[in-house]
């Protein structure tokens, strides 16, 4: 209640409702319902008008309810199958997230996020999940023997994974770069500037990207002649402070190499404190190219030269491939070019 100026009480106005709208639209309340669901076998105009009357009343869907007529919630998961901690420290996460929410807000529809770093939290998450609380789950980082995909496969909710997801293909739609060609591109790029002891530091070999960045790293040394040497190959998680443990290995190992691909730029990171705490001059001693082309890549001195990975095409083919799917398409595939992107490192 609401006192006017006369100092009566007088009633709160009610928020507008579909009827309002089609009043204002001068059409049917069922043409208003099938514009706010998608605006299937709705004329331009009458679409036209009720956006405008939309707009001019004021109206705001009822999730809630149009839930109940729908089966839907409406919303869609953002679950990242790494410990917390990782969210916060790869910015490759938090570029993907970003990138996802803005693509389904071009449709309304809200992303939430989930983090399940242990067995406990993904058996919990699950849970929540297939008991119909979000409409479908764009799924990152999933490691080899996760079960998150298998369990929200079988329990039939919509699925599409960032990579490819390990032992499940034609089964699981996904959208991804072509992780070996990137690969591949930049181990050429350091040949090509008269390298020829090219080392690398992997990302996990439980994932997608880590088994094929480093099948690219070996392709290109095979096609340059040089000799593929297990010593010239390290491996990491993704974290800073294991590409900085696996420079060191490496130099250690190898004190004459003289190039080193590192399969993300959060691990360059570290391998470039390495490098220098060695002495090592970058690139006049050791080149170095990372992957990914996040804002890490501009945090180093000199800043990495790198393979870009196009975040925003990767979020908006995923978000689209995950509605195809929750209106009853088929699973299916994309996988996208990479770019390299040179600075100062090689």
């Amino acid at each position: 209640m609401t006192m006017n100026t006369n100092g009566g009480r007088r009633k709160a106005a009610k928020p507008p409702t579909i009827h309002d709208v089609a009043r204002e639209a001068g059409v049917s309340r069922g043409t208003v319902s099938r514009v706010l669901n998608g605006g299937h076998y709705v004329s331009p105009a009458a679409r036209e008008s009720v956006e405008a009357a939309i707009s001019r009343t004021g109206y705001v869907v009822n999730r809630h309810a149009r839930s109940l007529i729908t089966g839907r919630s409406d919303s869609v998961a953002f679950l990242l199958t790494e410990p917390q901690e990782r969210f916060f420290e790869d910015p490759n996460f938090n570029v993907l997230l970003r990138a996802c929410t803005q693509a389904l807000a071009d449709h309304d529809i809200p992303l939430l996020l989930m983090i399940a770093g242990t067995e406990a939290e993904r058996r919990r998450i699950t849970r929540y999940i297939t008991a119909g609380h979000v409409d479908g789950v764009l799924l990152v980082s999933s490691h080899t023997g996760d079960p998150a995909a298998d369990q929200l496969r079988e329990a039939g909710v919509p699925l599409v994974a960032c990579g490819k997801p390990i032992g499940h293909a034609g089964k699981v739609s996904y959208v991804a770069a072509d992780d070996r060609d990137g690969a591949h591109d930049m181990v050429r790029h350091l040949y090509a500037s008269g390298r020829r002891r090219i080392a690398t530091i992997t990302g996990p070999l439980d994932t997608p990207g880590g088994i094929d960045r480093l099948a690219g790293y070996r392709q290109a040394l095979v096609e340059a002649g040089l000799e593929a040497d297990d010593r010239l190959v390290a491996t990491g998680d993704y974290s800073r402070a294991s590409g900085e443990h696996a420079a060191e290995r490496l130099l250690a190992a190898v004190p004459d190499m003289d190039a080193l691909f590192v399969a993300s730029d959060l691990m360059a990171q570290g391998a470039l404190t390495a490098l220098k705490r060695a002495n090592r001059r970058v690139p006049e001693d050791i080149a170095v190219g990372g992957f990914d082309d996040s804002p890490a890549a501009l945090a180093t001195t000199p800043e990495l030269t790198t393979i870009r990975q196009p975040w925003d095409r990767i979020a908006s083919e995923m978000v689209r491939l995950l509605l195809a799917q929750i209106s009853g398409a088929d699973t299916s595939a994309v996988i996208l070019p990479t770019e390299l992107v040179s600075r100062g490192t090689v």
